[in-house]
């Protein structure tokens, strides 16, 4: 386990300790956007990845210079080969437990993907098992890096557009039939994989939690959703009075925008859940609008460069498994309204720790979009 006292700074020089990483599963985004990221985390390397597809190894390691491969059978051995100091985990959802909790107990650090698990109960086991094990756990939030969602928090908090009262939100897009978020065996659905950003950025920009949830479901009937519903839509009370909605959609056309808006003005984002290319601002007051765009970076090189620079001056990250499993309880709330049609009361603990413009890291965006092995983006595009 890595412990160096060295000056904390997250662009330090090369000359810093660098954090050993194994990633866990050679899927769409795990090819798309995590491999790639480690050429602009300079603390960060990459060493072994973790694939039953012979072909993703070999090809993937070839073309990253990775020496070290395993098959999900050899997991076990990874973790006590002293090759690795930490895991990337991009699994199916169903997984997310099992595999966190076997690398705690072999005292490896853990980055996974989002949502941290598919119950509370899973998400309790994984924190447990880290705390037990003295390993840092932190779930991939990407955008509590981003510096447009970190200085739309600054925004809300300045008073600009006046108290906050509404959080209004659409994340859609198509998703091909027999992708893994269509799956409720594996963990899919819309609210797991695309409605955890709406749930995520409502508690950071309101900076709370919610008191009373209620969701509803619908579906075309198209045979893809035969499993999980083609959309859902939702309703959260917050301290306050304040109401935040979004819908989330397999089904529909690319879509991804939040507006929070005060008792004097408001503030549009748009793509607010994009994992790359500008974003946008709009603060509209009264009759006046401004616009800010913030460029591309490479968001997941980001996360990569935090939490090796939290395990290397042993900080507690902040999007920790303490944050994951508030979305968790929230969307198993969320299931619990659509099941009984009613809405659904919540007592959650208020988090000590919120993201905020603090946190924000920019990394060069990717320049060429990696091409893909045995693996397809969910959306089908090429």
């Amino acid at each position: 386990m890595i412990n160096a006292s060295v000056r904390s700074n997250p662009s330090a020089s090369t000359s810093q300790p660098k954090i050993r990483y194994a990633v866990v599963g050679l899927g769409w985004y795990a090819q798309a956007a995590a491999l790639p990221a480690f050429e602009h985390a300079e603390n960060s390397e990459l060493v072994a990845i973790v694939s039953d597809d012979p072909t993703k190894r070999s090809e993937i390691a070839k073309k990253y210079g990775i020496e070290h491969t395993y098959s999900y059978d050899e997991y076990d051995r990874l973790l006590a080969s002293g090759n690795i100091d930490a895991v990337y985990i991009a699994l199916p959802n169903h997984l997310h437990c099992d595999y966190i909790v076997r690398a705690a107990q072999a005292g490896i650090h853990i980055l996974c993907e989002k949502p941290m698990a598919v119950s509370v109960e899973e998400c309790e086991r994984a924190i447990a098992a880290a705390q037990d094990n003295n390993v840092k756990l932190m779930i991939a939030y990407r955008l509590h890096f981003e510096p447009a969602n970190m200085h739309a928090i600054e925004v809300i908090r300045s008073g600009k557009i006046g108290e906050p009262r509404i959080f209004n939100s659409v994340f859609c897009q198509q998703t091909e039939g027999g992708n893994s978020r269509l799956s409720a065996t594996l963990g899919g659905g819309t609210i797991e994989d695309i409605g955890i950003y709406c749930i995520n950025a409502s508690r950071y920009l309101f900076q709370s939690e919610p008191i009373e949830v209620f969701a509803t479901s619908a579906n075309n009937g198209e045979e893809r959703f035969a499993e999980v519903p083609e959309m859902t839509s939702a309703i959260m009370r917050f301290p306050g009075d304040r109401l935040a909605t979004f819908v989330c959609s397999f089904g529909a056309a690319k879509v991804s925008t939040y507006q929070v808006i005060g008792t004097i003005g408001d503030l549009y984002v748009k793509p607010a859940y994009a994992s790359c290319g500008e974003i946008e601002h709009k603060i509209t007051i009264e009759a006046d609008t401004e616009t800010h765009t913030f460029g591309s970076s490479d968001q997941v090189a980001a996360e990569f460069v935090y939490f090796s620079d939290c395990i290397i001056h042993d900080r507690e990250p902040e999007p920790s498994g303490a944050e994951g499993l508030m979305d968790v309880r929230i969307i198993r709330a969320l299931y619990d309204s659509i099941a009984t049609g009613g809405f659904i009361t919540l007592n959650l603990p208020q988090r000590d720790r919120r993201p905020s413009a603090a946190q924000i890291i920019e990394r060069p965006p990717q320049q060429q979009k990696a091409e893909l092995i045995n693996a397809a983006d969910p959306a089908g595009n090429n």
